[in-house]
């Protein structure tokens, strides 16, 4: 027997990032590693926010990520390093039909290449990867000496093909970064950071290691002879980690940017280094280095631009002046401050993504380039002798001031992701007195800190609360006409009365809308043609256009009991069990099609919407008072009769039929985790059941001890199969179908509110993190275009529910510094909050005041004092 460990919620961390075109050409999207996860995440065409579209759990540990694209394709491919010992390839490929940010789709693996041994160690490649610019190879490659390159091609069906690996070892070396330098169509290069210790681990001085070089190598990989050159090396930078590849061919100059500590530089072969110091604020002690951390590259028709980030989260943007292949500046000019970043990736569209180490992740929007009048720019050193560390750069670079207020200059913030990241301490509890446990967790570092209230539920937002006159029983929603995206009416259903609101600016009651006030209502439908059905006690009202009705009583002065209606059918049961089925003709007249007598009276019954393509449901589900369930089929001359049955332990009290995507339907497989081929779940996104997409019918059952059962329904035959049991509170479930961002759900209210839904191939059965509800019903208008109507008691409530797929939901508390620990006394919490070096908020008031010429000499070591705390003086930080 072998187990599989998934977590309830995915980690929120992200530890890579890169954006391209993955599901359709021109579509900016992007793809993020949270561990083990690879997701696809998209961003909204209406409100800018990101919106996850697939989620597939690789089981393995995912080290690194890079987008590939086949010269000539339009869409990129997801190329990914991992603990797996394999190189492998992903397509995206969308659901047919699944259009907009929310479209589901899968990842598929394309190709799945073995090269060594599994699990994370120096010597295995997957640390590092590298794509050449025009897609004809990929190196992947490893802390220590191992370096491969795969050559990228198609076959003769335009399926992607990848050689035998090539070798570009290089003994006793260390690599820090590679990159794809942009040649053009000549024959690629991968440019590599390196040093080599062999001298330095066999002297016991350690006088070899003060004088080992650090290089920047240059490998050729010769495709007519098929095997990959170490071509051209120089020294740079013993700081230098990262490289940058600048566009070449009629884009730019080719070459890469070498950054390191204090200073960014342009390299290429036959080309003397180009070298610029990073700016520095004004109270950034002299004698610490500057490191650059996170960096991303921009590039489209005469522009391209690279972002770097530093640990002190100040963005720079550089650019190149160059005339041809010679560059004869590199230009840094001071950009913005944002939190410190994992990765950085910035669309074509003008968005910025940045990945937060700590705390929240951030999307942005661009509202300038940096170019405006008084930015702080930086320009190339012309000082060849000075050195690399932060004293020297600090001769050769300007100073700034970050601003005070945090305000951003040339970005603007237009969604974030909520991530936990990193959690130092957590408790679980009902501190908050909810009856129900809060897990409390202090997350975050530095000033974005933070302490978080995590309840398990869906979140749900309250958007409008009304008292009623009286305690309704029932509500729903009527639009004007069948292809209206808004609502026209709420009809609420009192013991006596029924109740009807108009929508628009405000909700007023109005009394002409046809439908009868002074009997309660036992189901509301808009009908294919526009109509308006009412069922009452008493009969069945059509309302039909110009305010025209017509009535059908009920036969022998019985009562109906109860009802359900389609947009083009409706059944109602009588007392005694008899029951009666509609359907609506193509004139628009209601025409009873058959009635039978089931010998039992009648709990719940359910015709379940039509299922797109077809005329009318198939089905009708009925729950006797004997505690069975039955399934009459509505096809042909046989109306009515019996297909299905099952028995339940309590009397159902409502029933559900609805269409979802099955449980694994959408699932995808990729590169294998450690010791095992890696499979998972794939997504499917906002869509409720993207055309082309199999999707399976299932009977939820609410039953009256609590019990919500699930059954899936054979299409052709009514067979049920596959019965899955789920206790949901103390009170009887009553169901409702719902939409939700799209998707097709169930409502289940019992003594708490729970969710039903279809999401990244699994069914997920999620509580709502609200009180407990009555009835609920589908609501939109122009102010909530998609929401829910519920009564709770005596009063009515407008709903929206967020964040599809998360298991808890969480309130925030800002910290102001590294929250360490926490416990709870005597109904209050206690927080440590502290970090090194750090001035109290007193104190720090008070050098703001001063201005920041008093907090750069309080904060420079090299004037004689370190910083003051609690009286004493403190030593200088240390290097990074």
């Amino acid at each position: 027997m072998h187990f599989l460990s998934l977590s309830l919620q995915r980690a929120g961390a992200i530890n890579c990032a890169i954006n391209g075109n993955f599901s359709a050409p021109k579509v900016q999207e992007l793809v993020v590693a949270r561990g083990s996860t690879i997701e696809l995440l998209r961003p909204d065409d209406q409100t800018g926010k990101l919106v996850s579209v697939c989620a597939m759990p690789t089981f393995s540990v995912v080290r690194s990520l890079k987008p590939f694209r086949l010269h000539g394709a339009t869409k990129d491919l997801v190329v990914v390093g991992s603990d797996s010992g394999k190189l492998t390839i992903l397509e995206f490929e969308p659901f047919p039909g699944a259009a907009g940010a929310g479209g589901g789709g899968a990842f598929k693996v394309v190709k799945s290449e073995t090269f060594g041994k599994t699990g994370c160690r120096r010597a295995v490649p997957g640390e590092y990867l590298a794509v050449d610019p025009k897609g004809r190879a990929v190196l992947v490659a490893a802390v220590e000496k191992q370096k491969l390159v795969y050559i990228m091609n198609r076959d003769a069906s335009n399926r992607l093909t990848v050689s035998s690996p090539l070798e570009a070892h290089k003994a006793g070396s260390i690599t820090y970064a590679v990159v794809g330098v942009d040649v053009h169509f000549e024959n690629p290069i991968f440019a590599a950071l390196e040093i080599d210790y062999t001298e330095a681990d066999a002297d016991s001085t350690g006088e070899a290691f003060e004088d080992a070089e650090k290089h920047l190598v240059y490998y050729e990989l010769d495709l007519g002879l098929n095997h990959v050159i170490r071509k051209w090396s120089d020294a740079v930078s013993r700081t230098a980690s990262m490289l940058l590849a600048v566009p070449g061919g009629a884009d730019g100059p080719s070459g890469v940017l070498v950054v390191g500590e204090n200073w960014v530089a342009y390299k290429n072969q036959n080309h003397d280094e180009v070298r610029t110091a990073l700016p520095r604020r004004a109270d950034f002690p002299a004698e610490r280095g500057l490191l650059v951390t996170a960096a991303a590259t921009h590039k489209q028709k005469d522009l391209f631009f690279f972002l770097l980030q530093t640990e002190v989260g100040d963005l720079y943007k550089v650019t190149l002046e160059y005339d041809g292949d010679l560059v004869h500046d590199v230009v840094v000019t001071v950009f913005d401050t944002i939190a410190n970043a994992n990765s950085l990736c910035i669309t074509r569209n003008g968005l910025l993504f940045c990945a937060a180490e700590f705390g929240d992740h951030a999307l942005f929007q661009f509202s300038g380039i940096g170019d405006e009048q008084g930015a702080v720019v930086a320009r190339k050193c012309l000082d060849e002798g000075l050195g690399d560390d932060g004293v020297s750069a600090s001769q050769a670079s300007p100073t700034f001031n970050a601003p005070a207020d945090g305000k951003l200059k040339n970005l603007v913030l237009v969604g974030s992701l909520e991530s936990c990241a990193a959690i130092t301490d957590s408790i679980v509890g009902d501190l908050c007195q909810e009856g129900t446990p809060q897990v409390l967790a202090l997350c975050g570092k530095g000033n974005r800190s933070s302490l978080r209230v995590m309840r398990h539920g869906v979140k749900v937002a309250e958007m409008a609360v009304s008292e009623l006159p009286g305690y309704p029983s029932a509500v729903w929603t009527v639009k004007e006409r069948a292809d209206d995206l808004e609502d026209k009416y709420i009809v609420v259903s009192f013991t006596n009365a029924t109740l009807v609101l108009a929508i628009g600016e405000s909700v007023e009651e109005v009394t002409d809308s046809g439908l009868l006030a002074r009997a309660p209502t036992l189901a509301v439908q808009l009908l294919a043609d526009s109509s308006i059905l009412q069922v009452h006690p008493n009969g069945v009202r059509h309302i039909r256009s110009g305010g025209r009705s017509a009535e059908w009583k009920a036969p022998n002065k019985k009562q109906i009991e109860r009802a359900s209606a389609n947009e083009r059918q409706v059944a109602i049961s009588l007392g005694g069990g008899e029951i009666t089925y509609f359907e609506l003709d193509v004139a628009g007249t209601l025409m009873e099609m058959g009635a039978k007598d089931l010998g039992v009276d009648v709990a719940c019954l359910d015709l379940g919407a039509v299922p797109a393509g077809r005329a009318k449901s198939s089905f009708l589900a009925v729950g006797c008072f004997d505690n069975s369930v039955r399934v009459l089929g509505l096809d042909g001359q046989g109306a009515l009769l019996q297909l299905a049955s099952v028995q339940v332990p309590a009397r159902a009290e409502s029933l559900a039929l609805v269409e979802m995507i099955p449980e694994g339907a959408q699932a995808g497989v990729a590169g294998g985790g450690a010791g095992a081929a890696a499979a998972g779940g794939a997504a499917g996104g906002g869509a409720a059941a993207p055309s082309g997409v199999a999707t399976c019918l299932y009977l939820n059952m609410g039953l009256s001890n609590g019990v919500l059962q699930r059954v899936q329904v054979d299409a052709a035959t009514g067979a049920l199969s596959d019965t899955r049991t789920r206790f949901l509170g103390a009170k009887p479930v009553r169901l409702f179908r719902v939409q939700v961002q799209g998707i097709s759900a169930v409502l289940a209210l019992s003594s708490r509110g729970w969710l039903s839904y279809a999401l990244h191939g699994k069914h997920l059965m999620t509580p709502l993190s609200y009180e407990a509800l009555d009835f609920a019903a589908t609501f939109g208008s122009e102010q909530c275009p998609e929401g829910l109507v519920a009564i709770a008691q005596n009063t009515l409530r407008i709903l929206t529910v967020d964040r599809l797929g998360d298991l808890f939901n969480s309130s925030v508390i800002p910290l102001r510094y590294t929250a360490r620990k926490m416990c709870p006394v005597a109904g209050d919490l206690l927080i440590i909050e502290s970090d090194h070096n750090e001035y109290n908020e007193a104190e720090r008031n008070a050098l703001a005041a001063l201005g920041p010429e008093a907090m750069a000499a309080q904060q420079n070591p090299s004037s004689g004092a370190g910083m003051e705390l609690d009286g004493q003086a403190a030593p200088p930080p240390p290097p990074p």
